[in-house]
Formats: C-alpha cells, sequence, structure tokens
C-alpha cells in the first residue's frame, strides 16, 4: 500500500455511473440510475428529462416547501424500505456553502441524492518531550458505518441551523466527553475535500480539521456509543497503520493525513508529498459541472 491508495479510495467517483439532478436548472446532486426510477415514482416533486436528468419541479420552489415535498418523497422511499428511516437530522443542500442553502434534507438521505455534505474531524494529541502521540478511537462494532475501524478522537456531520463552534463543543462532548472550556480551545486547521460513491450514491464532502493538544492526564470517554474503545498511540504508529492498511474509516485516514504534512511528519522529501497536498483539497466545484444523461 501507500498513501496515496487512501486518495484514491476517497475519491472513486464515476461520472457515468450517475444522473444529474438538478435544482432551478443547476446541478444540485447526483444520483444512480436505480434511485432516479424511484424519485420519478413521485411526480409531483420530481420529473425525469432525457438530456438534464431528474428534475425539482420548478412550481416547488422556496426553502420552506422544498424542504417539506422532499422530505414526504424520503419518509415514503424510507417506507417502502429503499432508504433508512429518518434521522431527523436536518443537512443543508448547497452548491456552495452551509449558508447558501435552498432546502434541507434529512442526514439519512444526503449520499442517496449526492448532495455536498459537511463534517467536523478533531485530531486530539498528546506531547510527551518531542514525541507527538494522537488519540485514535475503535468505532463500535454495532456501527452501521463502517463497524470496527479507528477513526479521529472526535469526527461527526454538521447539521443545518447550529455554529461550528456549538457543533464542535456538542460532538467532543458526546464522542469523547470533553468538556466545553477544553473543546473550545482547539485550533481550526483547514479543511479536507473529497468526491466518492458508495453503493447509496454519491460523496461530495468537506471536512473540517481542528487540532486540539490534550493534558498527558486526559482520558477520553464515549457518552453516546459510536465508538468501544480509545488508546493513545505514538504518531509514528498511527503513520505505519495509514501507510500500510485501511484500519481507519476512509476519510478519517485522509484527515491524518492532512495532520502529517501539517506538522512536517511528512515533507517534501516523501515521494508521494506534492500527490497528497493537492489530492486533499480537490475543487468541489467539479462536482457540479454539467454533463449529459438519460433518465428511462
Amino acid at each position: 500500500m501507500s498513501f496515496i491508495q487512501h486518495l484514491r479510495s476517497c475519491n472513486n467517483f464515476r461520472q457515468d455511473e450517475f444522473v444529474p439532478l438538478m435544482v432551478d436548472d443547476l446541478l444540485t446532486g447526483r444520483v444512480r440510475p436505480a434511485f432516479a426510477a424511484h424519485l420519478l415514482e413521485y411526480p409531483d416533486v420530481f420529473q425525469g428529462d432525457a438530456s438534464r436528468g431528474v428534475l425539482l419541479d420548478s412550481a416547488i420552489s422556496g426553502f420552506d416547501e422544498r424542504s417539506a415535498a422532499v422530505a414526504a418523497v424520503v419518509e415514503g422511499l424510507a417506507s417502502k424500505g429503499i432508504v433508512q428511516a429518518p434521522l431527523g437530522e436536518a443537512y443543508p443542500v448547497t452548491r456552495g456553502t452551509r449558508e447558501e442553502a435552498i432546502f434541507l434534507v434529512d442526514r439519512v438521505a444526503a449520499s442517496w441524492f449526492g448532495f455536498r455534505a459537511f463534517g467536523q474531524h478533531l485530531n486530539g494529541y498528546v506531547r510527551r518531550g518531542q514525541e507527538l502521540f494522537m488519540w485514535v478511537g475503535k468505532r463500535a462494532d454495532d456501527r452501521r458505518i463502517f463497524p470496527g475501524r479507528l477513526d479521529q478522537l472526535v469526527a461527526g456531520g454538521l447539521p443545518h441551523g447550529i455554529s461550528l463552534a456549538d457543533n464542535l463543543a456538542k460532538e467532543c462532548y458526546e464522542e469523547a466527553g470533553i468538556g466545553s472550556e477544553l473543546a473550545a480551545t482547539a485550533q481550526f486547521v483547514g479543511s479536507v475535500t473529497y468526491f466518492a460513491q458508495t453503493e447509496k450514491g454519491a460523496k461530495p464532502d468537506e471536512l473540517f480539521c481542528y487540532d486540539l493538544e490534550l493534558p498527558q492526564e486526559f482520558e477520553p470517554r464515549c457518552t453516546d456509543g459510536e465508538v468501544e474503545a480509545f488508546f493513545l498511540m505514538p504518531v509514528a504508529e498511527v503513520t505505519e497503520i495509514v501507510r500500510t492498511s485501511m484500519d481507519f474509516k476512509p476519510n478519517c485516514s485522509l484527515v491524518v493525513l492532512d495532520f502529517l504534512l501539517r506538522h512536517g511528519l511528512l515533507d517534501a522529501s516523501h515521494a508521494e508529498y506534492a500527490d497528497l497536498k493537492r489530492g486533499l483539497k480537490i475543487p468541489l466545484s467539479d462536482a457540479f459541472a454539467v454533463s449529459p444523461a438519460s433518465v428511462g
């Protein structure tokens, strides 16, 4: 394996396997053809166009009206067992920033529609002399997504209507028992972007990344059941795990690589340095470039 393999696995989107989803004649998501067919079973909300893909009915306008119409479709699809039951966690649907949302969709459906998504990942680390250690979580075996894989100390999605600071504080407490005062000292260090595809659909994602230097006596504790164990590992060991395995949840590997680059633990002397620097920050505007499609 190599570090680059993690970039490839998270940027595996193949445009020819998806159909554009258009809102106001602008590409807003991408759906698999089979899911497009399910959407067309709701003609009052979605219509098919042979050249443009799946269209949200132009008569449905405005933030609230669109949110309600799409929510009704998601509920209908869930009742048929096509998607999981809604989680009650609203995500912004946007072609740009979270603040530019044009309607909301339940978290459970975001990747089915191929909508742009946002998350927050926090690297919790400890200094012991000149050596860095990183807190790593092992996801619980009952998780629906990547059970048993390694994870950042704190990582989660970013719903609509909550600030970055408030959501980070909430996630810090729920996932690692980090109090609000300590969480407030986390340093925002930029973002990582990737464009993946899964069995469900497309994932053009942006992860806002944070570093938090923790006291040596700190012991994390999970309060929401997501993580079954935490390990304090030398960063050199974490680096080797990423280099030689897929033990980390895929997007978590990207966040670790970003940490290693920023802290000079992977420098310009490494053969993959330039490709890693570029590959961790792909322009997600490419995800919303229109291409021809057909819908049966």
